[in-house]
């Protein structure tokens, strides 16, 4: 029963990998695309350990010994040892087995089948990815310094922009060139706690979910008395919102939203790059 269970689970859990990375993009919602080709052999390597697991036999237990023992020439010597041992064994067989009401102690618990349900989870329905509710969780990541001057912005109107570029662009570009400038940043919306506008939001994967940053621009107003859905991915028109020193970190990373445009989530989407939208 024990081999059954490492057998199921091996084989469900590479299953999962295989349907996440080959069959549907999934995988982007947990992993880097780089780490795809990783996912696949570990799917592979793990399903066909489970095949093995479910063909291979359960160990030494049973098998029989044939010719002569080791103990002699002819086996006179081993075989009066063998029966020795054969009676001692039994003798304390029966005392075990008395001693623990008849119970075999080396099934599987029967809890142990809950480890079933995960592997099965990813197989039949995938976690969910990471969104505003982690969002809202976890504080926005400090932008790396620009070292290097910043390059004259395009003239093209509006400018499109990542959150991380706009907010170095804001805090950090003495020459606030920003200043006035229509720009079109994307990202998926996470709602401010204090009612005051919502934030449009990017998570950023450095290699999984587990090492995410975030990324978000304080956006007020949206065309709208309410603010937009959490977890709404948009396209959003505006302008830099006025408060601090502009080229400072006095300034906030903010918007004066014109105009909200609800889009597909990217295939890209933890990342903070210009969006690649599906289709």
């Amino acid at each position: 029963m024990r081999r059954l269970l490492q057998s199921l689970l091996l084989k469900l859990t590479g299953l999962g990998l295989l349907r996440i990375t080959l069959f549907s993009d999934t995988y982007l919602r947990y992993v880097k695309p780089g780490l795809r080709p990783v996912l696949i052999a570990s799917g592979v390597v793990l399903l066909l350990l489970g095949i093995v697991a479910a063909f291979s036999r359960t160990g030494n237990g049973g098998h029989a010994h044939d010719g002569p023992a080791s103990g002699g020439p002819d086996g006179h010597a081993s075989d009066a040892h063998d029966g020795h041992m054969d009676g001692a064994h039994e003798a304390h067989a029966h005392d075990g087995h008395e001693g623990h009401d008849g119970h075999d102690h080396s099934a599987t618990p029967k809890i142990a089948w809950l480890l079933v349900l995960p592997a099965l989870s990813l197989l039949l329905f995938a976690p969910p990815a990471l969104g505003a509710y982690t969002a809202a969780r976890s504080g926005a990541e400090p932008v790396a310094v620009q070292k290097k001057g910043f390059e004259p912005l395009p003239a093209t109107s509006p400018l499109p922009l990542t959150l991380t570029e706009f907010t170095k662009r804001v805090q950090q570009d003495r020459s606030r060139a920003i200043q006035g400038r229509t720009v079109r940043l994307t990202g998926f919306v996470t709602p401010d706690a204090t009612g005051e506008g919502w934030y449009l939001t990017r998570i950023i994967f450095s290699c999984c979910a587990a090492d995410s940053q975030t990324v978000k621009i304080h956006v007020y107003g949206s065309g709208s008395a309410e603010p937009p859905a959490a977890d709404t991915w948009l396209a959003v028109t505006g302008t830099w919102h006025p408060a601090g020193t502009l080229g400072t970190t006095s300034a906030p990373a903010a918007l004066d939203a014109r105009l909200t445009t609800p889009i597909a989530q990217p295939i890209n989407a933890f990342t903070d790059d210009l969006p690649i939208t599906p289709g």
